[in-house]
């Protein structure tokens, strides 16, 4: 096992695909499920000016209710297999969403599972033996919980959370849910570190990548079926931070929330944190999945032919606890609440603007600054004349990144990490 697995980062990700490029071209990593067109398309894109072909907008077939939770309409909107919390819903919740306020994002439907059923097999060429999918591995669920346990506050949020502000804000044409602000959510998740059960597996030194797959149905997009969520982690990310969490914010996970056994995967996108994990791959070779290759990875003009190397690590955000289009009257004193957030480490500094941002102030922040959360923040205003007025929000994080007046677009509409805009009305 690799003695230093801490601080990995997206650079290391960079190179690191660079090696899976490599090694699947000499017959030497995994693409399940990836046709050969597109894998071929990276390779040859990475030496040409040829795009990657990418796959339009997918869509689920569902034969059961998509979401299991009541969706009521002022905590919601719905999106398709989806449902995006309002941030003015969180006003005065805590630092932790609640599990019934909590963003839902499926990319089939919610499965119901029977936790006394459900096992976790781990398998794979980079176990002890070479474990293969014939001789797993298995934890049931109580052999989970025996385990020592871990408890970790971090925030799960949609890579593609802020994607319509690429087209309202910017007129970018993109592709994907159009989420406003709310894929996101924070919680205290308990559960085995996801390294205390390779360790227990026999994961070898050889060992390079970890694939998590979900129990949800097969997720069909342009008449292709690309079988159950799944995405690699790299050994040194799946060693340091994750979890195999089995409680939300002190209860069972929701249905909705991947009961009874989620990866959690802290500050990345939320495609790496797999709902109701069914099997573990442990390979000896780098692996490839859809999820890996035409999805979540940047495309797009300002971005390498070949596109960007998987996504990782989230942007930088900032959101008003406010209703889009709010009235607040003339000269009367207002306490405005949002909260921001970031990647790559606490988020330090945050400044407002009412003024459609021809001035800044600092906002007032109410949490210690922590990495894999957000801050929460205040500011006071005295609205003045009558009429629309544009509220803004910008943090800055530990890293020194501050959020820009626009982002670097990309087909698939990820990563929007500019100001937002924020309509309301003086009256």
């Amino acid at each position: 096992m690799p003695a230093d697995v801490s601080n990995f980062r997206t650079s290391d990700e960079v190179a690191y695909d660079r090696t899976r490029l490599r090694q699947w071209r000499e017959g030497r990593a995994g693409a399940d499920g990836v046709s050969r067109r597109a894998m071929l398309g990276l390779l040859a894109a990475a030496g040409s000016a040829a795009t990657v072909p990418l796959t339009a907008p997918a869509r689920a077939v569902a034969a059961e209710p998509t979401i299991r939770k009541p969706l009521p309409p002022e905590w919601f909107v719905p999106r398709g297999t989806n449902a995006e919390t309002r941030f003015e819903a969180l006003r005065g919740t805590g630092r932790t969403t609640p599990n019934e306020r909590f963003f839902v994002r499926n990319h089939t439907f919610t499965p119901v599972l029977d936790a006394g059923e459900w096992r976790l097999k781990v398998w794979g060429s980079g176990l002890r033996g070479r474990r293969g999918e014939d001789r797993p591995l298995e934890f049931g669920y109580d052999d989970l919980r025996r385990l020592p346990s871990t408890t970790r506050t971090a925030f799960v949020e949609c890579a593609g959370n802020g994607r319509s502000f690429y087209a309202s804000q910017q007129g970018e044409t993109v592709t994907g849910t159009s989420w406003t602000l709310g894929a996101i959510g924070v919680a205290r998740w308990r559960g085995v570190r996801l390294g205390d059960v390779l360790r227990r597996a026999g994961a070898t030194r050889y060992a390079l990548d970890v694939q998590p797959r979900g129990l949800d149905a097969d997720f069909l997009t342009n008449g292709e079926n690309l079988g159950r969520v799944r995405r690699p982690l790299p050994l040194a990310k799946a060693l340091d931070d994750v979890l195999l969490a089995y409680e939300m914010n002190g209860e069972p996970l929701p249905a909705d929330h991947g009961y009874p056994v989620r990866v959690v995967v802290p500050s990345w996108i939320g495609i790496s944190s797999v709902k109701w994990v069914g099997d573990l791959e442990v390979s000896e070779e780098p692996l490839y999945s859809p999820w890996n290759t035409t999805l979540y990875r940047l495309f797009g003009p300002a971005h390498p032919p070949e596109g960007s190397a998987p996504l990782t690590r989230q942007t930088l955000k900032s959101a008003f606890e406010v209703a889009s289009g709010a009235t607040f009257p003339q000269g009367v004193r207002t306490r405005l609440h949002g909260r921001s957030w970031s990647g790559a480490g606490a988020v330090v500094k945050v400044e407002v603007s009412t003024d459609g941002g021809e001035r800044w102030r600092r906002a007032r922040l109410h949490d210690v600054p922590r990495a894999d959360v957000w801050t929460r923040w205040s500011l006071d205003w005295r609205p003045g004349a009558r009429g629309p007025a544009t509220l803004l929000a910008r943090a800055t994080d530990a890293r020194g990144r501050t959020q820009p007046a626009a982002s670097v677009p990309n087909t698939q509409g990820y990563f929007f990490d500019a100001v937002v805009r924020h309509p309301v009305t003086v009256v």
